[in-house]
């Protein structure tokens, strides 16, 4: 009887274990599928981020939570956010595929040249005037490394965001980052075309721009852009005013060459303009010199291969 009795307690979990439906196998472009939506903030951010249609990462991560049996995402019309299980899976996951591309990241170093992606997070002015220049010399050098820079005013969270570096204006950067100068220092310089300074007074101080019709642009995030002056050690700040605000620098020079206002602008902006005639520079002497462009990135996390050529390409051009 006791014999029979423990027999039969042992062959429990064997049936129990008949009784659980198993896991499916899970895949690992699943599971890196749904860490880039949960970075990213929604599929079709992480689908622009990875040259993908929204509904392969959907179907990827569906198939993901199916495999698990769990939800791992909270989904509406208008917002994405993990569950508490993805929540708890993303804090594990994110170190984990860190390492993974770590490992073969470390396989560049057995090619004759590095190969991989670079991504970097650059506002607009810095992207056309010191960036592109410099990856467009870089990619020629090295074939085997795919570039892909955005242009984006706004301050974001490269690491979350999935990018190997950003630039930013001076030393703004946090302080786990290294900062590495990546231009000369710049200026701006206020301009205004011929027909619209016609009949008008020329300012001698940056109080008389308050009698002018300003062309203000608008940050990303909704402030708008202040514009300010030195001279002989007096900064002087100014809140311009006028009837036309834009959202970019590449704007606000149309508006400044079709006599719309006045216009400050990075001199790399509009130095052909000046030397053609097609604007005018006003106060140049109370336009300081500022600090260029600064490219950054994690001090914590290791460069990929691709990341090292790139600083190493910036290195050589100095």
């Amino acid at each position: 009887m006791t014999s029979w009795h423990c027999a039969d307690k042992l062959r429990i979990p064997d049936q129990l274990d008949k009784q659980r439906p198993a896991m499916k196998p899970l895949r690992l472009d699943g599971l890196d599928a749904f860490a880039a939506v949960v970075r990213a903030g929604g599929f079709r951010a992480a689908a622009l981020q990875r040259g993908v249609s929204s509904s392969a990462l959907s179907q990827a991560v569906a198939a993901l939570e199916a495999s698990l049996g769990l939800r791992l995402l909270h989904r509406t019309t208008r917002s994405l956010a993990p569950t508490e299980a993805g929540a708890a899976l993303f804090d594990r996951l994110s170190p984990a595929l860190e390492d993974i591309r770590a490992a073969v990241d470390g396989l560049n170093r057995l090619r004759d040249s590095p190969s991989g992606s670079l991504r970097i997070n650059a506002p607009g002015p810095a992207a056309d005037h010191v960036l592109c220049p410099l990856a467009f010399d870089f990619m020629r050098a090295h074939p085997g490394v795919q570039v892909e820079i955005i242009s984006d005013a706004a301050l974001v969270d490269i690491v979350s965001q999935g990018f190997d570096a950003g630039v930013r204006f001076g030393r703004q950067v946090a302080q786990d980052m290294v900062a590495v100068p990546i231009g000369p220092p710049l200026r701006y310089a206020i301009v205004a075309s011929p027909a619209y300074l016609a009949g008008r007074d020329l300012p001698a101080t940056p109080q008389d721009l308050a009698r002018h019709d300003c062309i203000r642009r608008r940050f990303p995030k909704g402030g708008l852009v202040a514009w300010q002056f030195e001279k002989d050690g007096e900064a002087v700040g100014f809140e311009p005013q006028g009837r036309l605000t834009l959202g970019s620098a590449h704007q606000e020079l149309q508006a400044a060459l079709a006599g719309q206002g006045v216009a400050h602008l990075f001199e790399e902006y509009v130095r052909p303009h000046l030397d053609s005639g097609a604007l005018v520079e006003l106060l140049p002497e109370w336009s300081p010199r500022l600090p260029g462009w600064f490219l950054y990135y994690p001090s914590r996390r290791h460069p990929s291969g691709a990341m090292r050529a790139f600083l190493a390409h910036l290195r050589s051009t100095r």
